[in-house]
């Protein structure tokens, strides 16, 4: 499948929703744009990698990939963002050493991240921008938004929901295990720690 190169347009906050950024990039060649839900430390990493003349006092998580891979001779040649399952966006870091390229599976708000420290370019494909992507002329199910509004719509929607109840002694052991199952598929991963706590505390009983 041919791919489509992407540009980063900036980084959008939710009015409603502690936390939640939406990353927003847009076709090159085209008018399609299409929004990622990331986290405050990824958006805040990715701003950082943008702004050449913010450097943090020690390096993050993203620049110590950097520094690593730059150590052992490893290039970034490209970011693909490849699949869509279920509104997760799922990303491969195309690497090269000694002019062989290997693959690594990475989160797309931590690819975008080492593309960014890379100057690595960063597609896609015409199925997830069809699926995904939108553009200003749209004309969406409900209405017609502006780009901002429909943005801050599109956050709230897709943000990960609170779904960890307060009191977890109440509920089933299998129901435990499929709440752990359902948060690390959302990616909260805070939330499915304190559930896995819970299966390990009633299984030492």
């Amino acid at each position: 499948m041919d791919l489509i190169q992407l540009e980063i347009i900036g980084i959008s906050y939710s009015q409603t929703q502690t936390g939640a950024y939406a990353l927003i990039l847009s076709e090159i060649i085209g008018k399609r744009k299409l929004p990622i839900v990331i986290g405050g430390f990824e958006a805040q990493s990715i701003a950082i990698g943008i702004e050449n003349d913010i450097t943090p006092p020690r390096p993050l998580t993203h620049d110590l990939f950097k520094n690593a891979l730059n150590k052992f001779k490893i290039s970034v040649k490209k970011v693909i963002i490849h699949k869509l399952v279920d509104g997760v966006f799922f990303s491969k870091i195309i690497c090269e050493k000694d002019k062989v390229e290997q693959s690594i599976d990475a989160r797309t708000s931590d690819a975008v991240s080492i593309a960014i420290r890379f100057k690595a370019p960063i597609f896609t494909n015409e199925l997830i921008l069809s699926e995904a992507g939108f553009s200003d002329s749209k004309n969406f199910e409900e209405k017609k938004l502006p780009v901002n509004q429909w943005v801050e719509k599109f956050i709230d929607e897709k943000s990960p929901k609170d779904i960890l109840p307060s009191n977890l002694s109440k509920i089933s052991f299998n129901d435990l295990n499929k709440l752990l199952k359902k948060l690390v598929k959302m990616e909260d991963y805070e939330g499915a720690a304190k559930v896995r706590d819970e299966i390990l505390k009633r299984k030492i009983r």
